[in-house]
């Protein structure tokens, strides 16, 4: 139904203003400009239809349109009719785009009809970051978008979170980074509480002049933003600094964002074990699952005192579970097939961000947004930034990275390698180490076991070795000095005609990865 034949085109629900395309085929959303006329057609009227003509302002017609083929028989007065069941390989083909907010990369459902993306674009704030980023968006390369929440208060109801008048710090990061083939992405949490060195960086202030923001070490990574007049170009250099990857662009949103974005879903889906009642929070939850929105969906990835040890590392779980529902129910045909959604969410996405300059343009975020698409949802992997208690504190408040896990975690995202891949590989080679715990078993004495230290505290074999003997009932077991070379975990290692008693040892050490070759370390000989 051509819902702009209903009333004035001011007064009409953009979510109702789907009109037959005749050369598509296809339903499109079309908004009704004020001058000056846009490619979109605007609203029919009774007039082009007595007089043939149609006008547009006083004292000024405008010739007839061609003849088009004869369009469905309009209701009857006073009743709305059913819009025409479109073809689902078609439904699939409306505009979308992305987002991010606290702490959450938003899907941003974008519609047909230039004017209205122009209206979105017209919503979303930008900041210049200079070189902290990427100068423009390439559609045929690997990219990265660091998204921040920051504690800045703005919206109706929120005074009583955050700061008072906090200028916005960086409360809540993720690194999203999007692989060259779009076959997967990896979103890396960045707590706030780790300890960095914030770099000097170069702003652009109201009247366009360059300001340098001197640089700090030893502060947490929250600091990077709103302190001493630093902009989200500040966090980006920042990222760079700590973890070796350059982010190309940033998406930026408030508290306010996580209300009005649940809610333009109507709702997002959580699963706690056991009922949470946080009074600093505001949080209430029972058992098990249920939809949060609103002031309730703000509350949980807020919280810090529901769950395990109330650190801000656990929020970050909670945080990226939410994340997950968020984007499961975004790309849902829930809401991809519905226009009233799709209009609220569009809506509340553009007033919530703010982006670099470089991605500010309509055309760019249709650009970004049709990226993300290719991506398969059950690709994207959640991780964060591998990090210890810092040393230097008796009160464990804040974190440093782990220097022997952190590096491998940037060099993957650095290189483009998938995290979904790595961890499918992992569930392969655990099913392939239970496969091979199936099967006959020797034995305790009459397995044959060497035990080697393969880079263990000094002593481990000859503990293990006594464990062996006395309570495995593996008898037949000698300390074999040191293995030739560290090894990263315990492992046993037999020859293929030793499976059986490798079986029996590793009943009896359950932790022990196994592998068949002939090259023993600890092995069944």
């Amino acid at each position: 139904m051509d819902a702009q034949g209903r009333g004035r085109a001011d007064d009409v629900d953009p979510a109702d203003q789907w009109v037959l395309n005749p050369r598509t085929g296809e339903y499109e959303l079309r908004l009704s400009p004020s001058a000056p006329e846009s490619p979109v057609p605007g609203p029919r009227t009774e007039g082009p239809r007595a007089t043939g003509r149609r006008t547009t302002a006083p004292g000024r017609e405008v010739p007839p349109q061609r003849r088009r083929r004869p369009e469905p028989e309009a209701p009857a007065p006073g009743r709305r009719g059913r819009r025409p069941e479109k073809k689902k390989s078609r439904g699939k083909r409306v505009l979308l785009w992305t987002g991010g907010s606290m702490a959450f990369v938003v899907l941003v459902a974008g519609v047909g009809g230039y004017v209205y993306l122009k209206h979105l674009e017209g919503n979303v704030s930008t900041t210049d970051v200079g070189t902290a980023g990427s100068s423009s968006f390439k559609k045929d390369e690997a990219f990265n978008i660091l998204i921040i929440g920051t504690d800045k208060r703005t919206g109706e109801g929120n005074e009583g979170y955050g700061d008072k008048g906090s200028a916005g710090h960086a409360d809540t990061n993720i690194l999203l980074h999007v692989a060259e083939d779009r076959s997967n992405a990896t979103a890396l949490s960045i707590p706030r509480d780790l300890i960095v060195d914030i770099p000097d960086c170069e702003t652009t202030q109201e009247d366009g002049t360059k300001k340098v923001i001197p640089g700090t070490s030893g502060v947490r990574f929250n600091q990077s933003l709103g302190d001493f007049g630093r902009d989200a170009g500040c966090t980006m250099r920042t990222v760079a600094e700590t973890t070796g990857i350059k982010p190309d662009h940033f998406m930026m949103a408030d508290f306010n964002a996580v209300k009005t974005l649940t809610t333009a879903v109507d709702g997002v889906d959580v699963c706690v074990e056991h009922a949470v009642d946080d009074p600093k929070s505001h949080l209430k939850l029972p058992a098990g699952e249920s939809k949060v929105e609103g002031e309730q969906a703000l509350a949980f990835v807020r919280t810090r005192h529901a769950f395990g040890n109330e650190g801000d590392l656990d929020r970050i779980k909670v945080q990226q579970q939410f994340l997950g529902s968020l984007m499961r129910k975004m790309a849902s045909g829930d809401t991809l097939t519905s226009p009233t959604k799709l209009v609220k969410l569009a809506e509340a996405a553009t007033k919530a961000l703010t982006v670099d300059s470089a991605i500010g343009k309509v055309g760019t975020l249709k650009d970004i947004a049709l990226e993300l698409k290719k991506v398969p949802t059950k690709n994207i992997t959640f991780t964060t930034v591998p990090v210890i208690d810092n040393p230097a504190e008796k009160v464990k408040a804040t974190v440093v990275v782990n220097e022997a896990k952190g590096p491998q975690v940037f060099d993957m995202i650095k290189n483009d390698i998938s995290f979904t891949e790595v961890e499918q590989q992992k569930k392969k080679e655990k099913a392939a180490v239970a496969a091979r715990l199936k099967g006959e078993k020797s034995e305790p004495g009459e397995v044959r076991v060497r035990v080697m230290n393969g880079g263990a505290p000094a002593g481990s074999a000859q503990q293990e070795l006594a464990y062996l003997q006395t309570q495995a009932g593996v008898s037949k077991s000698e300390n074999a000095g040191n293995a030739p070379a560290d090894i990263a975990k315990t492992t046993l290692e037999y020859a293929p005609d030793q499976a059986d008693q490798a079986r029996a040892l590793a009943e009896k050490k359950p932790d022990l990865d196994t592998e068949s070759t002939a090259d023993q370390k600890l092995c069944a000989s």
